[in-house]
């Protein structure tokens, strides 16, 4: 049973951080129809913009984070505005390719400048390990946890008692009769991709101290991150948390149940099983589109 709680802690973590991106995700997908594959880079940027601030140029952690998620929030609403926007073409499928394109070229950017070593940074507030049950938390976990919840509820209130959310959310149901009514189709589209770039900095923050970060650790990251996505409803924001923290705990259960080597394949295979069992995840859509 120590075991069995030590894997949910562990999974709740890492889930945490799951649901962060797959938050990411939802929100472009729900004001634009496409998938940002470009997410990966949010998170990769969020974590060596972080070390770039703190490490190199001497900043205290607080505003070398502060600093960083503003820098990645500014490019990824940047890219929207000179990329996505001027696009000649706004069919799905060109934009999702433009998204990947742009994903590559950043991550190269990213070697460049960082090389290939892995940095770390420390925790938010030391390393004494807390004993719970037999079970092994140390506070990093536990800002990972609480940050997540701030940040998830904070988006639940913004989409829900602000006229901006309620604007963002309007166009995500109904582009047309949001235009029809005067809202800014393009402003709230702008506004989608700064919070996604914001949602993806803080995860790749927050999980550096634990994990390092790297000029890749956005990519598996990000995939898992979509997987999540799938799993909990793509376009769906509970769905994103629920999907986000089941995968964190399977993935976890797996790794130490089975062996640590296939915990990267755990996210896909239940990616795989949810697009084939539940197409639209656990919180989606019960209706789809038959072929």
């Amino acid at each position: 049973m120590e075991n069995i709680l030590q894997f949910i802690i562990s999974g709740i973590t890492t889930g945490s951080i799951y649901a962060l991106i797959a938050l990411g995700f939802s929100v472009i997908n729900n004001s634009t129809g496409i998938v940002n594959i470009l997410q990966c880079e949010f998170i990769t940027y969020g974590g060596m913009l972080t070390v770039t601030f703190y490490l190199f140029s001497k900043f205290p952690l607080p505003l070398a984070i502060i600093f960083s998620v503003i820098v990645v929030a500014i490019f990824a609403g940047l890219f929207e505005r000179l990329i996505i926007r001027n696009s000649k073409s706004k069919d799905i499928m060109l934009l999702i390719f433009i998204t990947i394109g742009a994903s590559i070229f950043f991550k190269g950017l990213a070697l460049l400048i960082w090389g290939s070593d892995p940095f770390t940074i420390p925790s938010f507030s030391g390393e004494q390990i807390i004993k719970f049950l037999g079970a092994v938390i140390i506070p990093q976990n536990l800002w990972i946890l609480g940050i997540t919840f701030v940040t998830v509820t904070l988006l639940h209130l913004f989409f829900k008692n602000t006229i901006t959310g309620k604007a963002m959310r309007a166009v995500s149901i109904n582009k047309k009769a949001a235009e029809i009514v005067g809202i800014n189709i393009n402003k709230m589209i702008f506004l989608s991709f700064v919070i996604s770039g914001f949602l993806g900095s803080i995860a790749g923050i927050i999980i550096a101290p634990i994990t390092t970060t790297s000029y890749d650790i956005g990519f598996m990251l990000g995939l898992k991150g979509f997987a999540a996505a799938i799993l909990g409803g793509y376009g769906s924001m509970a769905g994103s948390v629920v999907g986000g923290l089941l995968l964190g705990i399977l993935e976890s259960i797996g790794a130490g149940e089975i062996s640590s080597t296939y915990k990267d394949v755990i996210a896909f295979v239940v990616l795989i099983l949810i697009l084939f069992i539940k197409p639209t995840g656990i919180l989606g859509s019960r209706y789809v589109d038959k072929v």
